[in-house]
């Protein structure tokens, strides 16, 4: 059927998310940095991302496009909104510190408003799975963004460097592993502090395979 559908400008789009949250249907999501407009039939074409959106990047179109499916959004909308996870029987229900959407550094937008006065955390993608803390102890009050040199064989230094340079980011923390290829995330985050131009407070933090710390260290 021809109906009224939102339209997303992704030259215009800088990934900040506000329109994915201002849409009550959950139809839009960001993807590899840009938001999407994820199902047609999650979209009430009523736009109420359209003022959201500070880059001006979302319009209407007159297209082919799937019925609106209330009811389907109906259900979507008693999901639970924040996943839980329970640590053990003798313990509370334990809410994500998670800030912001991607993570991955790779997938990250350069600028978004979250970096503006942030505390970036910049961590090994395998660090969470050994610290059993993490979400309390490192991306509490964090912009967390991760990544694994060895898997994705790039130098992280020239996107970090943009992030930096680009936002006022407060300060920079590194979760590394004890393994030498972790070594490439802290270098890069030295090279990107370093090529940024910025006076910002920087540490790496490096964590055993058994999950404890075993050093901390400034870098600049």
């Amino acid at each position: 059927m021809i109906r009224r559908v939102i339209k997303i400008d992704e030259g215009k789009c800088d990934g900040c998310g506000l329109c994915a949250e201002a849409c009550l249907e959950g139809a839009i999501g960001i993807v590899d940095g840009k938001a999407k407009l994820l199902r047609d039939d999650y979209c009430d074409g009523l736009g109420n991302c359209l003022p959201a959106c500070p880059a001006g990047a979302i319009s209407f179109e007159e297209r082919e496009a799937d019925a609106y499916d209330e009811e389907a959004v109906k259900r979507l909308a008693k999901q639970p909104k924040k996943q839980k996870f329970q640590a053990s029987p003798a313990e509370s229900f334990v809410e994500s510190e998670l800030r912001q959407w991607p993570i991955q550094i790779k997938l990250a937008p350069v600028k978004a408003p979250y970096f503006n006065q942030a505390g970036l955390l910049i961590a090994a993608d395998c660090a969470a799975y050994a610290y059993g803390g993490f979400h309390a102890d490192f991306m509490r009050d964090k912009i967390t963004l991760i990544g694994c040199p060895k898997l994705d064989e790039v130098d992280y230094s020239e996107k970090l460097t943009e992030i930096i340079s680009q936002n006022s980011i407060e300060s920079v923390t590194v979760a590394r592993m004890e393994v030498p290829c972790c070594g490439g995330i802290e270098r890069a985050v030295t090279a990107a502090l370093k090529n940024s131009g910025k006076k910002i407070p920087g540490r790496a933090v490096t964590i055993s395979a058994a999950g404890e710390i075993l050093k901390e260290a400034e870098i600049s």
